[in-house]
């Protein structure tokens, strides 16, 4: 190895030449070329909140920042690396140097498309903010690159701060003019159909309700669903290309029409909802039906179960006397079904539960599944049905990434199935689903495999049912109960346990929500007459029972705003439909206190 020597005369000499010769301009063109450089990065120190980025699971906080007064904070999950992404536009042919501040274990920042190689830098720990950095030459066709910061999966929280992408900037160009000619055409209960006159230069356009975005679409017309009947909402539209966003156009507004009430139009306005134990007993006891309060206005007889997971042949047997020494005969149990329903009650067979798994991967499973449920509930004369598939009932292929679309046998089996038995029943055929929140809200997050897979293929998986079935759906009650935290639209995490969680999980029914964090993608919201909340009605019932103090505070949230807390809704819904329990059996355990609650609220 050569030691240090100091730098001879004529060395020296010929650095000082070289700086001479490059204040004189010698060098102006690499000068002029680094005047033009500037930052790219939109909101890159996260004063503007996510603005500018997506993000799998983020949010801002003051805390820890390197500057300014905000950070990134993005926890990873087991099957998430919480990666926050932004396009940016960029000039081909050019060099270009991201840096940004990070804290955590196994903190990523990157840039990919680069047209050439792309590139990441990483610090394996760091308990304080340390600066990352790395350099990438474009592409001789590439003018978009996407920048990205990233933790490491199950590692716990990471914060980003102060990213920067400076370089020559690109042609950025103008957005697009606001559309013209907006009219509302074909109304429904449920749905406007809107169209308009096409835009030079536009790659898509944003449909706008009520001043929220509720859709993307790259042609000139869309149709809004998931609206109350009988009124009057207002619709704008705005062009969009890679520059941005357009203003928007003028307004143009439409009333629906009156409702067939999604097949419950023999229910009150506000309804209490029950599962009863027709099947089996456990710590709660059995009740007779003869014996459920006339406040009970949806009554689901739990559970009819498959042969075996993949025949969708359904049973439903009746708890045996030995487990059930109180249980009634069949024809006792039949008549009390009758007198409930004279008395304005409607009386439903639960498919699946925790035990009934239920598979339709095939057609014949679909066939099975029509004709045995059919059986049932024409023995029974039952007045419809109430979807319960939990577990790995429904899950998501690979390749199934368009709710809209769905691909998957057993996800395109169910919606078919559940359909012909509508068509066959009628308009009084009550359809309900009580799916768990994994298969519903989770999906504002996550949605199947996701875009790098590796993902629960059952997240989200029950929103293409409730997409497809949402005009012939009369109740939704996702179960507010054994679930782990969920994501709202305040993009912060809500847990069991108080008023919060189930006013944040109610006002994601009732927005609708972009799936997978993608805008362009977005389930529609529901009516409020067809949503109901799940919660259980005792401390022996499930995980997630609150007191009848916070179910008030829920209701005055989500029928009134009043009390909401932290948690801001994004609207106000006196015609929410009212309450659903896991069990009418662990209710009358506990003195019947939801019941007393209910009747309370709702008079």
């Amino acid at each position: 190895m050569e030691r240090f020597r100091p730098l001879g005369r004529r060395r020296l000499v010929t650095l000082l030449t070289a700086a001479a010769l490059a204040a004189s301009g010698t060098t102006a063109l690499s000068s002029a070329a680094r005047a033009a450089d500037a930052d790219l990065v939109r909101n890159g120190g996260f004063e503007s909140g996510l603005d500018g980025w997506t993000c799998t699971a983020g949010t801002t906080v003051a805390s820890p920042v390197h500057g300014g007064t905000a950070a990134l904070k993005a926890t990873p999950a087991g099957s998430d690396n919480a990666r926050c992404a932004q396009t940016v536009t960029v000039r081909p042919d050019s060099a270009y140097t991201l840096t940004g501040h990070v804290r955590g274990t196994y903190v990523y920042l990157g840039a990919s498309g680069t047209g050439t190689t792309d590139v990441s830098a990483w610090a394996q720990s760091a308990p304080d903010w340390q600066r990352l950095t790395t350099t990438f030459h474009t592409g001789p066709s590439t003018t978009k690159v996407t920048i990205y910061t990233h933790g490491w999966y199950g590692t716990g929280a990471y914060h980003a701060d102060d990213i920067s992408l400076t370089g020559p900037g690109g042609e950025t160009g103008q957005p697009p003019a606001p559309p013209t000619g907006l009219t509302a055409g074909t109304v429904t209960s449920s749905s406007v159909a809107l169209s308009w006159s096409p835009v030079p230069g536009a790659t898509g356009y944003a449909v706008y309700r009520d001043g929220t975005k509720v859709s993307t679409v790259t042609g000139t017309s869309a149709t809004v669903t998931g609206l109350t009947p009988s009124t009057a909402y207002a619709f704008q539209v705005t062009a969009v290309n890679d520059t941005g966003e357009s203003a928007r156009s003028a307004t143009v507004t439409a009333t629906t029409a009156p409702g067939s009430d999604g097949g419950g139009s023999g229910l009150p306005a506000h309804a209490l909802v029950g599962y009863l134990h027709a099947s089996f007993a456990n710590g709660s006891g059995y009740t007779r039906m003869a014996d459920v309060p006339d406040a009970w206005d949806v009554i689901d007889l739990a559970f009819g179960e498959p042969t075996s997971v993949t025949s969708g042949d359904i049973r439903f047997e009746r708890c045996p006397v030995t487990e059930c020494p109180n249980v009634e005969s069949d024809a006792e149990f039949k008549a009390a079904i009758k007198a409930k329903q004279a008395a304005g009650k409607k009386v439903l067979i639960s498919i699946g539960g925790q035990n009934g798994q239920v598979q339709l991967t095939t057609t014949a499973a679909r066939d099975a599944f029509v004709s045995s449920v059919s059986k049932i509930i024409d023995e029974y004369g039952l007045d419809g049905l109430d979807i319960d598939f939990e577990g790995h009932s429904l899950s998501l292929n690979a390749d199934d990434t368009d709710f809209k679309n769905p691909k998957t046998p057993v996800i395109v089996n169910l919606i078919s199935a559940l359909k012909t038995l509508k068509a066959a029943y009628g308009d009084d055929f009550v359809l309900t689903m009580a799916p768990e929140t994994f298969f519903v809200q989770n999906g504002y997050q996550f949605y199947g495999t996701g875009k790098w897979g590796g993902q629960d293929p059952r997240c989200g998986a029950y929103l293409p049912v409730i997409h497809a079935l949402r005009d012939d759906l009369t109740l939704l009650h996702v179960q507010d109960y054994n679930s782990g935290p969920i994501m709202g639209l305040d993009n912060q995490y809500h847990s069991m346990g108080g008023a919060d969680f189930h006013i944040a999980m109610t006002d994601m029914l009732l927005t609708g929500f972009p799936v997978a964090g993608d805008a362009g993608n977005v389930f529609p919201p529901l009516r409020p007459d067809q949503v109901a909340i799940g919660m259980p009605a005792s401390a022996n019932a499930g995980n997630g029972h609150v007191s009848p103090a916070e179910v008030t505070k829920t209701l005055d949230c989500l029928t009134k705003k009043t009390g909401c807390g932290s948690y801001a809704t994004h609207g106000t819904w006196p015609g929410l439909r009212g309450l659903m329990t896991w069990s009418i059996n662990w209710d009358r355990y506990a003195n019947w206190e939801f019941q007393k609650t209910f009747d309370a609220y709702f008079g």
